[in-house]
């Protein structure tokens, strides 16, 4: 099952888990937050962009299942140019080059929401009890042209991969759609 609107929880191995933020659903504005990249640069993700957004949230790229979905989006993310996808995590830079550079992450920004959380708690995925407190739940959002939150996928089991053919679909889509304004930038 997919959770789409209004998630307040995962699980971890079968029991549930609480998240805290601002719970967002599929039509509202992306947040503009900053996230930092593993050379130390500011990257933002959400709100309007001249590509359509892939954000995938997972607890630390230091476990099996987050390194195995990198790599599988890594790879299927190559294919389409029109895709500026993000994999946010709590862990530090530091940790995400060494990762990228044993993992041949090259087609996927790493950012780390380590310094105040912004991201997690502006899009609602803010582990808040268990041995995971503190971290992001394994979700996904993808972000229209324009701003807006087109597909969203909280994982309900915090252990397993997500659905990666809903997702890439609606990444793929969102990249075909052309932006609300009056196309002038683009």
């Amino acid at each position: 099952m997919i959770f789409t609107a209004k998630v307040d929880k995962t699980a971890l191995k079968g029991t549930p888990v609480k998240l805290v933020g601002n719970f967002l659903e599929v039509g509202n504005y992306a947040p503009i937050v900053q996230v930092v990249t593993p050379d130390l640069q500011e990257k933002t993700i959400g709100g309007e962009s001249n590509k359509a957004q892939l954000i995938i949230a997972v607890p630390s790229l230091d476990t099996p299942v987050c390194d195995a979905e990198a790599r599988r989006f890594n790879q299927e993310v190559a294919k389409h140019e029109n895709i500026d996808t993000i994999l946010v995590s709590m862990d530090l830079p530091f940790a995400a080059a060494k990762f990228c550079n044993v993992a041949g992450i090259e087609n996927i920004t790493i950012g780390s929401d380590f310094r105040d959380k912004a991201f997690a708690r502006a899009y609602g995925i803010l582990i808040s009890e268990s041995a995971l407190e503190g971290l992001c739940a394994r979700a996904l959002f993808i972000i229209s042209k324009d701003g807006k939150i087109v597909y969203k996928q909280v994982v309900p089991e915090i252990t397993e991969e997500p659905n990666y053919v809903e997702a890439l679909n609606a990444a793929i889509d969102a990249a075909k759609a052309g932006a609300s304004c009056c196309g002038f930038c683009q």
